[in-house]
């Protein structure tokens, strides 16, 4: 690497640094590392806001602006409390029994659409659950970010990476879910005894608490049914559009700011209500943090790291492809998994066709950038929301509040894939 590329290195670092020791305000940090890298000449303007791969992804920023404004709507028709009173009838105030609940709602929602757009919706309904039980959110709030990166990794729409995968090596829909999601429900098996492990200790069980929730009704929660209809209406086109993406070939942001647009122009709702809900500060920390990893992407940093791992194993289809699987998670829980992939799938698409058309390099690739993005804080964008919305209610999230408990649940499932890619595939 060359003078440039290790000044890159180093403000990454510097500012990562800062962001996992909190000395800083996340968001100060990644606009500082952003600025220097601009200034230094690791990237430029043009690369950092229109470069497809190396600068601020906007399909991400436009897509979260626009499902934070759907849900800012949803929010004053009562709905989340009408979901955080059924969610806790059906635990009967269990709070293990309503992780498990919303755990398994989290990943099933995010293999249908993206991992952020569920937690934006989940989030809302856990505070308002907890609340009345009279629990801890925050490990629900981990829980769910990881859930909803495990089952995004099922289908070819629930995880952005996996969209760049499908279409560099011509794989589709049912590809996925031939390949990923087989494995992907044994995960979350095993993440839900991870769970219990991690946080059975945090929960107490109130039966006083639990007794009131149990003689709620939960359809009195609903302010505004008029409103709700119109939501749930825009929300399930949004949605079907979402799952449609192979054949209808609207970006998932342009979907999202559309349904908010006709969402807030065709009810009595202000604009300044549906924009109050919208977390700001969430959406310029991933614009630092794009930019700052389009540093990297410019100077070359990452496309040798990840080259440097497929040369130590070039020739060895089994050595391959467990070191892109362990790369790739590894790189994804430092860096935004979205332009990891963007740099690496080139890559890979050229070994694939060494191999003759061998596909397992692409699942260690989907695998890995999928689960690596729960090691960390701000290894996936899912992460970023969360803790996002934690931070705007009162519950701060710390990076390594929940760094300790991603590493463990990423060993763990990267462990397991590396036995399902080598009996599928190698064997």
């Amino acid at each position: 690497m060359n003078a440039l590329a290790w000044l890159s290195v180093a403000v990454f670092l510097a500012a990562y640094t800062l962001i996992a020791t909190e000395k800083v305000h996340r968001v100060a940090a990644a606009l500082g590392g952003a600025g220097i890298m601009l200034l230094i000449h690791a990237t430029g303007a043009r690369s950092a806001f229109f470069s497809e791969h190396a600068g601020i992804d906007w399909n991400v920023i436009f897509l979260l602006l626009g499902m934070m404004i759907i849900v800012g709507v949803l929010k004053e028709t009562g709905v989340f409390e009408y979901l955080a009173i059924w969610a806790a009838k059906r635990a009967r105030g269990r709070p293990f029994r309503l992780m498990v609940l919303l755990v398994l709602i989290t990943a099933t929602a995010s293999a249908l659409l993206d991992n952020v757009t569920t937690v934006l919706l989940i989030a809302p309904v856990t505070f308002l659950v907890c609340e009345r039980l009279a629990v801890n959110p925050v490990p629900f709030l981990i829980a769910e970010a990881m859930a909803s990166n495990i089952g995004g990794a099922a289908t070819l729409v629930g995880d952005p990476p996996n969209i760049i995968i499908a279409s560099r090596g011509g794989l589709t829909f049912n590809d996925f879910l031939v390949h990923m999601a087989p494995m992907v429900i044994v995960l979350m098996a095993v993440f839900v005894g991870l769970c219990r492990l991690m946080f059975g200790h945090m929960f107490h069980y109130d039966p006083e608490r639990a007794s009131s929730v149990m003689a709620l009704d939960e359809k009195e929660a609903i302010s505004d049914r008029r409103l709700l209809w119109q939501s749930l209406a825009v929300l399930a086109l949004v949605m079907a559009a979402f799952v449609m993406h192979p054949v209808l070939h609207y970006e998932p942001s342009v979907v999202a700011l559309l349904g908010a647009g006709v969402l807030v122009a065709a009810t009595r709702v202000r604009t300044e209500q549906a924009l109050a809900e919208v977390e700001w500060p969430t959406l310029v920390f991933f614009a630092g943090l794009f930019v700052m990893v389009g540093g990297l992407v410019e100077t070359g940093v990452i496309e040798e790291l990840s080259g440097a791992a497929v040369a130590a194993t070039a020739g060895r289809p089994e050595l391959t492809t467990m070191g892109l699987l362990g790369a790739s998670a590894a790189l994804s829980a430092i860096v935004d998994n979205i332009p990891y992939v963007a740099t690496m799938s080139p890559i890979v698409e050229q070994l694939v066709q060494a191999d003759g058309g061998h596909h397992a390099l692409w699942w260690a690739l989907a695998f890995g950038a999928d689960l690596g993005g729960n090691a960390t804080a701000v290894g996936a964008a899912a992460n970023v929301v969360v803790l996002g919305i934690a931070a705007r209610n009162g519950t701060p999230i710390s990076f390594w509040q929940f760094t300790r408990y991603g590493l463990i649940v990423t060993a763990v499932t990267v462990t397991l894939v590396a036995p399902y890619l080598w009996l599928r595939y190698l064997l």
